[in-house]
């Protein structure tokens, strides 16, 4: 096996600030992996190899002259929705197909700016409007942990590039799970940052729903690029200054309180996930912290609906705006979306109503416990290629209304000043991992990164890689 494909970020930063390691011999061996993979994964939209080429020689120049930079010579996977100048900037849509990016995201320019080689750019569903990933351009998009599912959405490409070995960081971008999904989906860590937390552009930096982030294999890596990217940016008006600085490692969680929810209110989740949820509690609590089952008083048919008064009132706008023939390439899947946002439900105003009434229990619970514990998803997987307009979703026997009622992440997105972390649990049966979410108190980012690394000591996926990349 090339055991560059899974080298982490800050191991490799030690192996090239010591000399052991060539940031350009890295390169190279990332790209054989994709090289030798993608054709099965399909996560990668773009290629960008020979720019990155030239920036891993200009690291090696750095490392020589002890000059090197927070991400030197490190390769990162790039979500495709995050605009790069001079690059593709199509939003998986046909109807985009040729459109070029005529600036650089805010995360782009920092990852640049920290000497990281971005070799890459990952797939997404169209538009990011979906927790799996496949699309009419790209194709469909498979999870490297077993080809017969979809890695979820949106950040799908980043997360099946990570669990494959093809870098070992990547972004995505969450407003409803779609870093969390991917995480969880394909065994990695992913952090929906606080609101304001990380850089973005307008106007989608306004939606307090949007959160761009980071994507890693492992919690130290995941802490190091959050604290490149993260941080106020003249482009964004709501970026917050000082970002609190995340620790490279764990510091313990002794008397910690932690409030479990297994459900969420009435979210069904399949045995596998309670088993593996329940195990992560015993680790923690093993750990010195105090559990705490609590029960939520939410029911998933209000936080979909208001999640989705929200999502109408800025995607239906948005696709209502294409022109006939562009409407007429969009894949079945936004061309349902948007004439569902067509139907009515809660309009805007009906829908912070609604999020106030959602996000006090929340707040009330954090006054009492320093971080809440509940899963990822309650499915064990989505099949792939499945975009849910004409079938629905099964979880523990119950047909949900809506397939993202799959996933218990829309709730932190509706209170989106809380930091979640996505860790890996375990495994399902199908062999497709399972995750729990960390969520903080408010703008409290360190607290979950401290619980994370607590639980990525105990192993819970035993070292285990993807059938496919042994």
């Amino acid at each position: 096996m090339n055991e560059l494909a899974y080298l982490g970020a800050n191991d490799a930063r030690d192996l090239m600030s010591s000399r052991r390691l060539s940031p350009v011999e890295l390169l190279e061996g990332l790209i054989d992996r994709i090289e030798a993979v993608d054709g099965s994964v399909n996560a990668v939209c773009d290629r960008r190899y020979e720019e990155a080429r030239q920036e891993a020689k200009e690291s090696e120049v750095r490392y020589g002259r002890w000059e090197q930079l927070a991400l030197d010579g490190l390769p990162v996977a790039v979500k495709e929705e995050q605009p790069m100048l001079g690059r593709s900037h199509s939003f998986g849509s046909l109807a985009f197909a040729d459109d070029i990016a005529e600036v650089d995201h805010p995360v782009v320019e920092r990852l640049q700016q920290a000497g990281a080689a971005i070799h890459i750019r990952t797939t997404t569903p169209e538009f990011s409007a979906a927790g799996f990933t496949h699309t009419d351009l790209w194709g469909v998009t498979h999870n490297p942990w077993n080809l017969a599912f979809t890695p979820g959405g949106s950040s799908g490409g980043s997360g099946a590039a990570l669990a494959a070995g093809y870098a070992p960081l990547a972004t995505g971008s969450d407003i409803g799970g779609s870093i969390r999904i991917p995480a969880s989906f394909n065994g990695v860590i992913g952090f929906k940052p606080p609101f304001g937390r990380v850089p973005a552009l307008a106007p989608f930096n306004l939606d307090q729903y949007c959160h761009d982030g980071p994507l890693a294999r492992t919690v130290a890596d995941c802490a190091l690029l959050t604290n490149v990217i993260a941080g106020r940016h003249p482009g964004d008006i709501v970026s917050l200054p000082d970002p609190p600085v995340l620790p490279l490692f764990g510091s313990g969680v002794a008397g910690r309180k932690v409030a479990l929810s297994l459900t969420l209110g009435d979210f069904p989740i399949e045995p596998e996930v309670e088993a593996n949820t329940l195990r992560v509690a015993q680790v923690l609590q093993e750990a010195g912290a105090i559990i705490t089952e609590v029960e939520m008083p939410w029911r998933r048919t209000e936080i979909i609906e208001t999640g989705m008064a929200h999502y109408n009132a800025i995607f239906a706008p948005y696709i209502g705006a294409a022109t006939p023939e562009q409407f007429e390439l969009f894949t079945p899947y936004v061309k349902a979306f948007a004439r569902s946002a067509a139907k009515g439900g809660l309009d805007y105003v009906e829908g912070l109503v609604k999020e106030g009434e959602i996000c006090a229990p929340l707040g009330e619970l954090l006054t009492t416990y320093d971080m809440l514990l509940c899963p990822t998803l309650g499915a064990t997987g989505f099949p792939v290629g499945e975009d849910y307009v004409d079938t629905t979703l099964m979880v523990a026997g119950v047909e949900v209304e809506h397939y993202l009622m799959g996933a218990l992440t829309v709730p932190f997105n509706i209170a989106s000043r809380c930091p979640v972390l996505s860790v890996p649990s375990g495994f399902a049966a199908n062999g497709v991992p399972t995750g729990v979410q960390l969520v903080g108190r408010t703008y409290d980012d360190v607290t979950v990164f401290e619980f994370g690394y607590v639980i990525e000591a105990a192993g819970l996926l035993e070292g285990r890689r993807p059938e496919l990349v042994r």
